[in-house]
């Protein structure tokens, strides 16, 4: 119904427009900082691939926008169009991973040893290691107390040398890791001089104590490697300098040299003649280390047949050792040298690969080498460190030295006794070995900065010439050194009362040592022990190493136990970390 009567029309309400305060004038433009992830959108020399990332500061309305955008899916194949893809010959791969073997593999890593993908072993494979075949010599040495000392030409072994260190091993049925092989020892048994270890046309005794050659000076190692603690060890002269005159000419039946030695010393020189070795010469008492002959035995005094050396060296702990290679040593706190071991042991890496050499198998890994600093330390040369002639010269080998391989170890020397008598100490800070103060041969396969457990200071014999002498590494010296007593450090642990009974003790009063090494540290520390001691620790690292090796393969291969009845699972053809098979293991062949 339409009305005459004109209604007033709405009006809108007038809203009044906000006045922004204006900013105050200021001298300096203000700067918005940038936050950790920003990146600019343009692109340019310094940021070719411009990448946008959200802003720790963005708004709430900005998330869900971003976050709507969804990935591409993986198109998922039909089981049919796999078939099919598998019969024209094309790989197919589940869409899925089989969490039993993909989750479980480890890829390499540092620490661990290099693999190799190996033949099965064959059945000698698993027999037990044997040694040289020695062949008897014509000439027959009588000692001074009246004895015969028969000598033996060894054969059939491999010597360590070309920059390539050999062990014994054994296949092993028990390790279910596609490596098969562990280390051994072959007859005999115990410390004693290593016949593999030794320079060519060196002759010895079926037991490894009595040495000579023929030749000129030639070097041989025991095969027990010493990396802490104090140890001592004897050499009786057997064939040697008779007299001495007072023109100082000798009259002598050859010549010897004893000391200790590093894996780097030449083995074709006599001990002290690089600066891997320090040495005793048998001519006048004197000491060796660089091809520098020193005096040290009082004037008139010297070594003549029959007489015994005896030889102790002193290593600060592991700790301290690789305190100072890692440049971490601090005088004022590492001095005393007195840290409790922790429970965590040094990484042992050990890169090896079984080889066949004749009837024996071995296991070859790279040898540590020379390095440039030891020999220019050895050979300096007239121009200094800056370049020219009579410049500055360089530091000499200490502590906390720049270079690793010229650190030395605080608190290490070598002592010298004769007949029981101490003649004093003729080495001190000796020079550091652990890695990377040591460094193997540049090559193939070779890897800076691991320690393989091998690295050490060796007792060293070197003869000349129809020289011999024999080695005694205890426990029963001659001469034992002052506080020498000659009790089994094990002897304690079970039966401390020596009734010959095991005591049984509550469990919660037993210390637990948590490696080797700390039950060394904390009962044996300041104790001078025969070096046959040291080689039954080094058996048990040995299998320790091998049990850690065993585990990390096979963890490494999926944690499964691989087919050894005949060629090779099938599912370990997929193992990372692998180098390619051979159809069989090298044949190793050394020229005399």
């Amino acid at each position: 119904m339409a009305t005459d009567v004109d209604l007033p029309k709405r009006q809108i309400t007038p809203v009044p427009v906000p006045v922004l305060p204006l900013p105050l004038p200021v001298s300096v433009p203000q700067k918005r900082p940038l936050e950790d992830d920003h990146a600019p959108p343009v692109s340019s020399p310094l940021n070719p691939n411009p990448d946008v990332k959200p802003s720790r500061t963005q708004s709430h309305d900005d998330v869900p926008v971003m976050a709507r955008e969804k990935p591409a899916r993986n198109k998922k194949e039909s089981t049919k169009k796999r078939e099919s893809k598998a019969g024209a010959g094309v790989d197919s791969s589940r869409a899925t991973p089989d969490p039993k073997i993909k989750e479980l593999q480890l890829p390499p890593n540092e620490s661990s040893p290099l693999r190799y993908k190996l033949a099965p072993p064959k059945p000698s494979d698993f027999e037990t290691a044997r040694g040289p075949v020695f062949t008897p010599r014509q000439d027959v040495i009588t000692a001074p107390d009246g004895s015969t000392i028969q000598f033996y030409e060894t054969s059939e072994h491999v010597y360590n040398k070309k920059s390539y260190h050999y062990l014994h091993c054994i296949a092993d049925p028990a390790f279910p890791s596609s490596f098969y092989y562990r280390q051994t020892e072959p007859e005999p048994y115990g410390a004693h001089i290593s016949f593999e270890d030794a320079a060519t046309h060196m002759y010895m005794d079926q037991l490894g104590r009595h040495i000579t050659t023929d030749k000129g000076f030639r070097t041989a190692r025991a095969n027990v490697a010493i990396r802490q603690g104090r140890w001592y060890w004897e050499c009786r002269i057997t064939r040697g300098t008779t007299k001495s005159n007072a023109d100082g000419s000798v009259e002598s039946h050859g010549h010897v040299r004893l000391g200790f030695a590093r894996r780097e010393a030449s083995l074709d020189a006599p001990v002290g003649y690089d600066a891997y070795s320090y040495g005793i010469r048998d001519v006048q008492g004197q000491k060796v280390h660089m091809s520098r002959p020193k005096d040290f035995f009082p004037p008139g005094e010297d070594i003549k047949e029959g007489d015994v050396v005896g030889l102790e060296i002193q290593l600060p702990s592991e700790q301290l050792h690789r305190k100072v290679v890692q440049g971490h040593y601090n005088p004022a706190v590492d001095s005393l040298d007195d840290e409790e071991p922790t429970a965590e042991a040094a990484n042992i890496v050990r890169d090896r690969i079984p080889i066949r050499f004749k009837q024996h198998i071995y296991l070859e890994k790279i040898d540590y080498h020379t390095t440039k600093e030891l020999e220019d330390l050895m050979n300096p040369s007239p121009a200094g460190p800056s370049g020219p002639v009579g410049s500055r010269p360089a530091d000499k080998p200490n502590p906390n030295h720049q270079v690793p391989a010229l650190r030395t170890l605080p608190k290490s020397c070598i002592k010298i006794y004769k007949n029981g008598v101490f003649m004093g100490t003729p080495f001190t800070d000796l020079l550091a070995f652990l890695p990377p103060a040591s460094k193997p041969q540049v090559q193939v396969g070779a890897r800076e900065g691991m320690d393989d457990g091998m690295a050490g200071y060796y007792p060293a014999i070197s003869v000349f010439r129809g020289g011999a002498a024999e080695v005694n590494f205890g426990p029963d010296f001659w001469y034992p050194p002052p506080g020498y007593t000659n009790v089994d450090p094990n002897s304690s642990l079970s039966d401390p009362d020596g009734d010959g009974d095991v005591e049984m003790v509550d469990v919660d009063t037993v210390k637990v040592a948590t490696t080797n090494t700390d039950l060394a540290h904390d009962e044996n520390k300041d104790k001078v022990r025969p070096v046959a001691e040291r080689y039954d620790e080094q058996i048990v690292e040995d299998v320790v190493a091998d049990i850690v090796d065993e585990v990390d393969f096979w963890m490494r291969d999926g944690a499964r136990v691989i087919d050894r009845t005949g060629g090779r699972d099938a599912k370990a053809e997929t193992t990372a970390g692998i180098a390619p098979a051979r159809e069989e293991i090298k044949e190793l062949v050394q020229d005399d």
